[in-house]
């Protein structure tokens, strides 16, 4: 069996979609102004649906990467393979552990949140007492996640300018993959 060279379409889509959302649900969290008074209200509502939106999504990238190859370059060193699978894995860790802290934090107020106003989301169970401990690990899961993200993109940026190996490209949708090649 010949190993893959890059992560598949599915890998990729996901990938990237976790992304852009991780995005966009920073932006609303950093620029929220009803996190800790009233009812929920719009922008809430939205960071409280990216987030679980986020949470199937991971959940559905970690079904896939445990059942699928990852692409390996074995003329990586190996601390460079080691710290790479386990930026990985903490990535998805981090991601759970913020979203699923969100979600209880939420059901601790209790903030009665609709899923972009279609349905409405459980409350998770969770005592009264924790409403200040699920906000602070939240808040320090998000700070973890922000970190970890951006030493992700430096090690993908440090093998796209440094190294000039195609380490960066296993991940880039083929148009990106080309130009950056085209550019290199």
């Amino acid at each position: 069996m010949v190993a893959a060279k890059e992560y598949g379409v599915t890998a990729k889509v996901l990938h990237w979609l976790i992304v852009a959302l991780l995005a966009i649900q920073f932006m609303i969290g950093w620029f929220m102004p009803d996190v800790h008074r009233g009812p929920a209200g719009t922008p809430m509502i939205f960071h409280m649906s990216f987030g679980i939106l986020i949470l199937g999504l991971i959940i559905v990238r970690l079904v896939w990467r445990l059942t699928h190859r990852v692409p390996q370059d074995p003329s990586l060193p190996l601390w460079q393979r080691f710290s790479a699978e386990a930026v990985h894995w903490l990535l998805y860790v981090l991601v759970l552990l913020t979203t699923i802290s969100g979600w209880l934090n939420a059901s601790s107020k209790p903030l009665h949140i609709s899923w972009f106003y279609l349905f409405p989301l459980p409350l998770l169970p969770v005592s009264d007492t924790m409403e200040k401990d699920l906000s602070r690990w939240h808040g320090n899961f998000e700070v973890a996640l922000i970190i970890l993200v951006g030493c992700h993109v430096a090690a993908g940026l440090m093998h796209f300018v440094w190294y000039r190996d195609r380490i960066m490209h296993r991940m880039l949708p083929q148009t990106w993959s080309s130009i950056a090649t085209d550019g290199a």
